[in-house]
């Protein structure tokens, strides 16, 4: 067997995979069922440590290429009008357990991800108020967790084009399922930037600064690139490509999650989003992929959410078999059966394979 590239592995998960697979964790396919993700079950990634962040004392800061500086309270941003709209967020890194060779980082298998209800500020409000240079040219979100990454000493940090920062789809965020963010989550305040993969919506908030030329710090510049085998950094990685997944069913193994349940007409379930677009059909396969079939769409959650769909199936036939589905945006984007492989395992929207046994 060749020697994989430097960062991945075609072997077992390593102890630093696992201690990371500890701290982060997946939401249960079976939560799929809640239009809604309740808040401990929506998928978690913390880069670094929690910080602990008094609200009595915390303030965000605006500058750069601004006319005015601004210094908010977490009161003043709650007395301003406040919008609520549900968003999906996933992992960049989600599915990069299945690809082979293993890229090396937290293993997610299809699980992180999740769709709460996002309360809180436009930032296009703030940014307004503090006044725009026109020489601005991206936005900088500076989060208040600090460590190390690829050898560099860091704050957590992530930038916007502007036209993005004064788009309808990013907000800062205060409340998470109408209750306070959970300090996991990024209390007292974080981005959500809808339809973007996970990293760009920098939690604990504490700076906001209008640049005049790209940044080029480590999250943007070195991280979530999508990495050829030769570590060419290739194109960024910004929103999310269709998904589908699926709710697994039946009962499971304990240990294997494997899936058992009786023949006879078993309704399949699911949920499926894009960040390029709304999601316009979704397919379902019962036998690997072989032949497909149209599920059925229920409404979607809003413009920046999962769609649910359903498909019955006529489990006539005792034994093993392989469920998929896969999604198809409205710009023309489709989930494909195998995804293509990159350094770093982002992106990897191949279609989701279930094995399940019928009885």
């Amino acid at each position: 067997m060749d020697d994989p590239p430097a960062g991945t592995t075609h072997g077992d998960l390593t102890f630093d995979e696992l201690r990371l697979a500890a701290r982060n964790h997946g939401m249960p396919l079976e939560a799929l069922r809640y239009p809604v993700t309740p808040v401990g079950l929506h998928y978690l990634l913390i880069h670094y440590d929690i910080p602990v962040v008094d609200p009595a004392t915390w303030q965000l800061t605006v500058g750069g290429t601004v006319e005015h500086s601004l210094s908010l309270s977490l009161e003043d941003l709650r007395a301003r009008p406040s919008i609520t709209r549900p968003v999906t967020i996933e992992c960049a890194g989600n599915g990069r357990a299945l690809m082979r060779p293993r890229p090396l980082s937290q293993p997610w298998i299809t699980e992180a991800v999740g769709t709460a209800e996002w309360t809180g500020v436009p930032l296009a409000a703030v940014l307004e108020e503090a006044g725009i240079g026109d020489e601005t040219v991206e936005i900088l979100f500076t989060g208040l967790d600090r460590g190390i990454e690829g050898g560099v000493e860091q704050l957590y940090e992530r930038s916007l084009p502007l036209t993005e920062a004064l788009g309808e789809d990013a907000l800062l965020a205060y409340e998470m399922n109408g209750q306070p963010l959970p300090p996991q989550h990024g209390f007292p305040l974080r981005l959500v930037i809808a339809g973007w993969y996970g990293m760009a919506h920098v939690k604990w908030l504490g700076a906001i600064t209008a640049l005049d030329e790209p940044f080029e710090g480590f999250q943007q510049a070195v991280g979530y690139r999508l990495y050829d085998s030769d570590g060419n950094p290739g194109a960024p990685v910004t929103r999310m490509v269709p998904r589908s997944l699926m709710v697994p069913p039946g009962v499971p193994d304990f240990f294997t999650r494997r899936r058992f349940l009786d023949a006879g007409l078993v309704l399949l379930e699911g949920c499926a989003w894009s960040g390029w677009g709304p999601v316009e059909s979704v397919e379902v396969s019962t036998d690997g992929g072989a032949t497909w079939a149209d599920a059925v769409l229920g409404e979607a959650l809003g413009p920046r959410a999962w769609t649910s769909w359903t498909y019955t199936w006529d489990a006539a036939d005792p034994g093993e078999h392989t469920l998929c589905s896969r999604a198809r945006d409205a710009h023309g984007n489709e989930q494909p059966v195998e995804s293509a492989w990159n350094l770093k395992g982002y992106a990897n929207n191949q279609a989701d394979r279930i094995s399940v046994t019928v009885r």
